[in-house]
């Protein structure tokens, strides 16, 4: 997709589906796909490998830091030297900055460079093609309640894109978490009304102002793309909680299908592509905006556990790992193992593709996880064109949360009642439970913000979602913006 520099932006609202049929969402295939990098097309028919990984468990300090360069140069010489001997037709890494370095945005932009220059020697030497995905850390979440819009965090932050950016970054991402500070007590209270407001009210805000701005500095930097986001911080510490039995699977599978609507707003920002590896929801991305994916499942076992190991590679355009640390196993370290791993799955989907068989394994890839688990059964194809449907039915990003959250309800009541999903008593009870609440939430989400003031106002600062102290008549005749 190419960005047209010359011409002023204006944010784009996804009335319609780009793949309105499930049998055209498949991996390896995107309707607009991307060109980035040394050479590579995401999104054109071919899987690719994104190897994500990080350091080893050590301090980051003045006195540590030529060894934790030393680490990043051995990855990038390791991973690199892995996929020229495996043949790979193409390969991404994903730097993803550790806290210290967004706070100190030239060490980030260091180890960028180190990493760049293993890329550019390999296309140079080997032909390989390649791209730089840099991931800084929102470190905007300081602070009770945290500011968001101004402060030094936030400056960090924009700096750490730009020194990045300056240094060799092909594509930039973040894990925004904007609204993680009223998500993360309704979450853990089962507060339906209070998710719905984190969620369609001020993740969105915080998307569209962040979004705007990192689409910018792209602008001013030719060959550097705006990627895409991911909620993380939402729905992948729903899946977690729910891993470990501190709340209901079917909630964590209706908050994965209520998060799309905020992870949406960076592409109506200008991103285009290849959404991050951890936003499980990147098939409602593909399906709405045809943008091409980056996924992780059975690969990121590394990382954190799942119910979604091969259903998350059924529509990927990149299968990455999430995050490895650089420690030694039996073979090789851990990230040159790993590329290795991502490799031979990126083969096969490519093989699957090239014999006119695509579809064979896709469907084989969901139906060996589908109706396991709710997480899953709201990911396969067919979920996720209803999901994406009810998203684009709407416009404002409240209603837009809502109708994903409701479509996600009636894919699990339909599974169950069809015996395809099987849930005891209480996550059937609390099914029940989320889909009478998402139903009763009022249509404007200025009274639901009254509403929740109470008990949850001091938790965000107004500002920094571009909302008035107090919820007045005159707020209601503006835009959801």
């Amino acid at each position: 997709m190419r960005i047209d520099r010359g011409a002023r932006f204006t944010p784009h609202v996804f009335a319609d589906l780009a793949i309105k049929n499930a049998d055209d969402l498949i991996f390896g295939v995107a309707p607009r796909p991307v060109r980035c990098g040394l050479g590579l097309e995401i999104g054109s028919g071919k899987v690719y490998p994104e190897v994500n990984f990080t350091l080893p468990t050590m301090e980051l300090t003045e006195t540590t830091w030529n060894d934790v360069l030393a680490h990043y140069a051995e990855i990038g010489r390791q991973v690199v030297a892995r996929a020229v001997q495996l043949k790979s037709p193409g390969l991404v890494l994903e730097f993803e900055l550790l806290p210290p370095m967004t706070e100190r945005p030239e060490w980030g932009a260091e180890v960028t460079q180190i990493l760049k220059a293993h890329v550019v020697e390999a296309r140079e030497k080997n032909g390989l093609r390649s791209a730089l995905r840099v991931t800084p850390t929102d470190i905007r979440e300081k602070g009770k309640p945290p500011i968001m819009r101004e402060g030094e965090p936030c400056e960090l932050l924009f700096r750490s894109f730009e020194r990045n950016a300056d240094a060799g970054a092909d594509v930039l991402s973040i894990e925004s978490v904007g609204g993680k500070e009223v998500h993360d007590k309704a979450l853990v209270s089962g507060d339906i009304p209070a998710i719905a407001f984190a969620l369609g009210v001020l993740a969105p805000r915080d998307m569209t102002w962040l979004w705007a701005r990192i689409r910018e500095i792209c602008e001013d930097r030719p060959g550097v793309i705006p990627g895409g986001d991911t909620a993380c911080g939402f729905a992948n510490t729903a899946m977690q909680l729910a891993g470990q039995k501190m709340l209901p699977e079917v909630m964590a599978a209706v908050v994965r299908a209520m998060s799309a609507a905020r992870s949406l707003v960076a592409f109506e920002q200008g991103a285009v592509g290849p959404s991050k590896d951890c936003a499980y929801e990147g098939p409602i991305m593909k399906a709405i905006a045809g943008v091409p994916i980056a996924m992780e499942g059975k690969s990121a076992a590394c990382a954190h556990f799942s119910p979604v190991g091969n259903i998350a590679s059924a529509m990927c355009d990149l299968w990455s790992n999430e995050s490895v640390q650089n420690v030694r196993l039996l073979s090789g370290n851990a990230p040159e193992a790993f590329a290795e791993l991502l490799e031979y799955d990126c083969r096969l989907m490519n093989a699957a593709s090239a014999s006119g068989q695509a579809k064979a394994l896709r469907d084989l890839l969901t139906l060996s996880d589908e109706w396991l688990s709710p997480q899953a059964a709201v990911l396969s194809p067919a979920a996720t064109i209803e999901i994406a449907s009810a998203i684009v039915a709407k416009t404002d990003p409240y209603d837009r949360a809502v109708a994903a959250g409701i479509a996600a309800v009636e894919i699990l009541y339909r599974g169950r009642r069809e015996g395809r999903l099987s849930l005891g008593r209480k996550e059937a009870q609390w099914l029940e439970r989320i889909g009478d609440e998402l139903e009763a939430l009022p249509s404007d989400w200025r009274d639901l913000q009254a509403r929740l003031e109470p008990e949850y106002g001091h938790l965000y600062d107004k500002a920094s979602y571009g909302l008035a102290r107090n919820v007045s008549r005159a707020e209601k005749q503006e835009s959801g913006r």
